[in-house]
């Protein structure tokens, strides 16, 4: 539990950065590529993400093919390359900074083909087993067309990982929530320092609350998003809430 002290020094960095510059209107994903990764190694709710997609994947059958869709700097894609490395990986990040970040982490896997063209635009050269779309479809323009790409480079019966930020992204909550966990984990100084160096992160997810707001990107609740993936024709096969409940995670499967 964060003391007295602690909870004033939070209260500190949250007035500094309310006096950061106004945001574009979306997010600028080559910016937040910077210091992404630092939500994969100190914040537990994205860590259980790729816990779950690691569950997935055990209890999966061999996957010859597998399409990363808005794969960011290729966490997702680190996990699905060293567990099949006889696989096809098709790595679709439109982002030059977060393409080029996950380049240089999977350098030690030959197994992969990066792609540079946003979904839309894609055309797949071999259908997929696996689609992983994780935090990128609300991002997208015309939700609903994507899902139908997604499938489209899916074979029938093949499975789709799709974890998506569906509710307002409450920047001070999640702020107060890192702050409060890297506190007890790693001490007063260390906490702050990692929040200072993670500040673009906090910067960037200010403007994807601002596009949310402004309709630019999608926000949806468990239903909506349900309905959506169905009415593209895919079977859900599981559905929950996942990091800290701001977005859904759905194991589905394409439709004959």
């Amino acid at each position: 539990m964060a003391t007295r002290a602690d909870t004033e020094t939070y209260r500190t960095l949250e007035s500094a950065s309310r006096s950061m510059p106004d945001q574009q209107p979306t997010a600028d994903w080559s910016a937040y590529a910077a210091t992404y990764d630092l939500l994969l190694e100190y914040n537990p709710a994205y860590q259980q993400l790729l816990e779950e997609f690691e569950n997935v994947l055990s209890q999966a059958d061999a996957l010859r093919v597998i399409y990363d869709v808005g794969g960011g700097t290729g966490n997702y894609s680190q996990i699905a390359a060293s567990r099949y490395p006889e696989s096809l990986i098709h790595f679709i990040e439109p982002d030059q900074g977060m393409r080029q970040r996950a380049k240089q982490k999977l350098s030690g896997h030959d197994n992969i083909v990066y792609i540079d063209k946003a979904l839309q635009d894609v055309e797949a050269s071999d259908e997929a087993d696996l689609v992983i779309c994780a935090h990128a479809l609300y991002s997208m323009p015309d939700h609903q067309e994507r899902l139908l790409d997604l499938k489209r480079i899916l074979r029938p019966g093949g499975l789709l990982f799709l974890v998506d930020l569906g509710r307002p992204m409450n920047v001070a909550d999640w702020r107060y929530y890192l702050f409060s966990h890297l506190t007890k984990e790693l001490g007063l100084l260390k906490a702050i320092q990692i929040l200072w160096k993670g500040r673009e992160i906090a910067k960037q997810n200010k403007a994807i609350f601002k596009a949310q707001q402004d309709g630019l990107y999608w926000t949806h609740s468990e239903s909506e998003i349900r309905s959506a993936v169905e009415k593209a024709g895919f079977e859900v096969l599981s559905q929950k809430t996942v990091y800290r409940d701001y977005s859904d995670l759905l194991l589905c499967r394409a439709a004959s």
